[in-house]
């Protein structure tokens, strides 16, 4: 029977995953994220990220901002390796941006290593002072038909929005 997993040549430049010896960034580092080749670039399928955990730091105030932030994308030819972007998001933890930067910031940095042919990054603050503040931003590669999906998929996002009632 033959294997289907990945060969240790296949994993491309991965090296935080299973190192051992895992830095944690002290402020906002995209040099920390990795890649690997998509064995499967002609399929069109969703990879989804949930970070509940994640921590920025108001510009302002310097008070902490916590949010659970979704990071769906379609893959072309390079993934994110989720160990590295496990440590990016970290890397946010003392870092000082409003809640809306830092969701373009982090899709930006997702487009400039994986150039994926759609990607979506929403974050849903707890409220501090008595409001939330919940981001999202999309981008579908030019000239494909995730260009217009990434335009409809804006538009309508917030059309039926949930209630809020546990934050």
């Amino acid at each position: 029977m033959e294997s289907t997993g990945r060969k240790k040549e296949e994993l491309g430049s991965v090296s935080a995953l299973g190192s051992g010896h895992t830095r944690y960034p002290s402020d906002y580092d995209p040099s920390v994220l990795e890649t690997f080749p998509n064995k499967h670039p002609m399929n069109d399928y969703f990879v989804k990220f949930n970070c509940p955990e994640f921590t920025s730091l108001c510009p302002l105030t310097g008070q902490p901002d916590f949010a659970s932030v979704y990071i769906s994308y379609v893959p072309d030819k390079i993934m994110v390796e989720s160990k590295s972007l496990k440590l990016y998001l970290f890397s946010f933890r003392n870092h000082g941006d409003f809640h809306e930067d830092c969701m373009n910031i982090i899709m930006k940095d997702l487009i400039k290593l994986m150039d994926p042919k759609y990607i979506e990054v929403w974050g849903r603050f707890t409220p501090r002072g008595g409001i939330s503040i919940d981001p999202y931003c999309n981008y579908g590669k030019p000239g494909t038909r995730w260009e217009q999906a990434a335009w409809e998929r804006l538009r309508l996002h917030d059309m039926n929005p949930e209630r809020v009632d546990n934050r």
